[in-house]
């Protein structure tokens, strides 16, 4: 049973969007002959102890006979199993399974397993990083650049701003390995007076992101993005949001759709909120390393995309798009980066203030089954629909 068990354990990975490889369902199936053997060792252990008398023996194989009887008839029901006889020996064989491989009704039991929430509980819960003790003692160059560079392979033909996913002996995303330009140098107008606003829609779309992922966006670089793009106006839409509630009343109304509502709903938008607050009562450095990070993201997605074989229009869209929101990261990082720590503090606290008026208007209520937008002094605000 243990030598299985550390088989299963050595080909368990996570599956962004999907939850786990059903692996456990293979512990069930094949549980059974595992717990023969341990048994029936035991068993026959024990009978070399016992005194040779007649009746203690014929006692005990009463039971292993009585065992062996129902563990038969358990196996013969090993036909409903969700999983193949070829799936099982790929896992025992150490191959790494995806969600592709599995056939038509093995994915069906799949998704069924995971919407029901028994797989849940064995994904380890990714502890955010804006969350940890490290969060607060980041350190970048006046330049804006990561101090300490991360060891790269000589025969890596990439940087760590291009190629170095989150390495995990760093707490925190990679800062930028080259150094940021003035904004000046990047556009002769100066920054709008909006960016501090559109800054919030940014940060609670890339918490939603990582969240979704379980904080493994490289696993599905063109997915994660497209997820960014989805609850992001800025970024997905071009948007131009001109107040914090605003900005955070459309990726709320996103975060509750249909797509997204799996998720939990309006107290997953609240705890977003309060991601986005923690960010913001960190010091700018992190800022910088979240906005590189996101940027990173986008790259990736990007160079997935031009090996990827997808529909021309469909690929060339989200091409578009992605490249707009790279450069209105990359621009947002420039401008962050000159920003003093009281610029982020007065962000909080509107940020802060605006969550404060939508719980006071939610109410008690965690989840709806619908969302719309309505007017409240001119200003947008999420609404129930019963």
């Amino acid at each position: 049973m243990l030598t299985f068990c550390a088989v299963v354990k050595s080909n368990f990975r996570s599956i962004p969007a999907l939850g786990v490889i059903p692996v456990i369902a293979l512990c069930l199936v094949t549980s059974l002959r595992c717990t023969e053997s341990f048994m029936r060792e035991n068993v026959m252990e024990e009978l070399q102890h016992l005194q040779s008398d007649d009746g203690s023996k014929q006692k005990m194989l009463d039971i292993l006979k009585r065992f062996h009887s129902e563990d038969e008839a358990d196996i013969m029901d090993e036909d409903d199993s969700p999983l193949s006889e070829e799936t099982i020996q790929k896992v025992l064989s150490g191959n790494q399974i995806s969600f592709e491989d599995l056939s038509a009704e093995e994915k069906k039991h799949f998704q069924r397993a995971v919407a029901s929430g028994e797989l849940s509980k064995l994904i380890k819960p990714w502890e955010p990083w804006w969350s940890k003790p490290s969060a607060k003692y980041i350190s970048l160059g006046q330049d804006g650049t990561q101090l300490v560079q991360p060891l790269v392979k000589e025969d890596t033909a990439v940087s760590s701003e291009d190629g170095i996913e989150s390495d995990p002996l760093h707490d925190v995303p990679l800062g930028p390995d080259s150094p940021l330009p003035s904004v000046s140098k990047l556009s002769a107008a100066g920054p709008s007076p909006l960016l501090a606003v559109h800054l919030v829609d940014i940060m609670y779309s890339y918490c939603f992101t990582l969240r979704l992922y379980n904080g493994d966006w490289q696993s599905d670089p063109i997915g994660s993005a497209t997820v960014l793009l989805s609850i992001s106006s800025v970024l997905g839409q071009e948007g131009q949001p001109e107040t914090v509630l605003e900005a955070l009343s459309h990726c709320m109304e996103q975060t509750c759709s249909p797509a997204f509502r799996h998720m939990g709903g309006l107290q997953f938008a609240l705890g977003l909120i309060n991601d986005t607050i923690t960010l913001l009562h960190l010091d700018t450095p992190a800022l910088v390393c979240m906005l590189c990070d996101l940027r990173r993201l986008i790259q990736h997605a990007e160079k997935d995309l031009k090996s990827e074989n997808s529909r021309k229009s469909k690929s060339s869209e989200i091409k578009t798009k992605l490249k707009f929101a790279e450069r209105k990261v990359y621009f947002i990082m420039c401008w962050a980066h000159e920003q003093p720590q009281e610029a982020w503090s007065s962000i909080a606290a509107m940020v802060e203030a605006e969550k404060s008026r939508l719980v006071e208007f939610i109410g008690s209520k965690t989840s709806v089954p619908k969302m719309k937008k309505v007017q409240n002094e001119g200003k947008p605000l999420i609404k129930e629909v019963e």
